[in-house]
């Protein structure tokens, strides 16, 4: 029963898997926003330990950097696997 309660569902799905994977360039966007908000929240936090502003924007840029890297490769990297597509 719950097995044709899946199939149903999963006839009735709107939702179509994207058998190429994303393109780089989506991973780029995709990085670029989600290190927006990580490095305003590293700025917040490095601001508030410190007490001092400047400081806590070096901290953040250096962060931008670094982690917006770090994040595309992941990215590529997990695009490529298969599991749980």
């Amino acid at each position: 029963m719950i097995g044709q309660m899946l199939l149903k569902d999963k006839e009735k799905s709107t939702y179509k898997e994207d058998s190429v994977g994303e393109k780089p360039l989506r991973s780029i966007v995709k990085s670029l926003s989600w290190r927006t908000i990580g490095t305003l929240d590293t700025v917040l936090i490095s601001w508030i330990v410190t007490g001092e502003l400047t400081l806590a924007f070096s901290i953040g840029s250096i962060e931008l950097v670094t982690k917006m890297v770090l994040y595309f490769f992941h990215e590529r990297i997990w695009n490529s696997i298969k599991w749980g597509k």
